[in-house]
């Protein structure tokens, strides 16, 4: 199991990337008046500690509150596509 580092609130606050940059290596406690209170972990720890797989980006857009009824009907382009020419 990957070693769990902590950050204070303070200290999150101020370098977030660093933060950031130790959850590649496993969770990091983000503490507030000594106590854990926030956990921050990959996107990809946190799917498979749900057991979800990762979301499609329209399962993503799909899921935004307040999108439902919203008609997208985009034109559709003529292009015209040749063979590159090499000479």
């Amino acid at each position: 199991m990957p070693a769990v580092r902590t950050f204070s609130s303070r200290d999150f606050t101020r370098d977030v990337s660093a933060a950031k940059r130790a959850a590649t290596d496993g969770p990091v406690f983000i503490t507030d008046r000594g106590r854990p209170a926030y956990a921050l972990l990959k996107i990809e720890d946190y799917y498979q500690l749900t057991g979800q797989s990762r979301r499609s980006l329209l399962e993503l857009m799909d899921a935004i509150p307040g999108g439902e009824g919203i008609e997208f009907d985009p034109p559709r382009m003529d292009v015209d596509i040749r063979p590159a020419a090499f000479d």
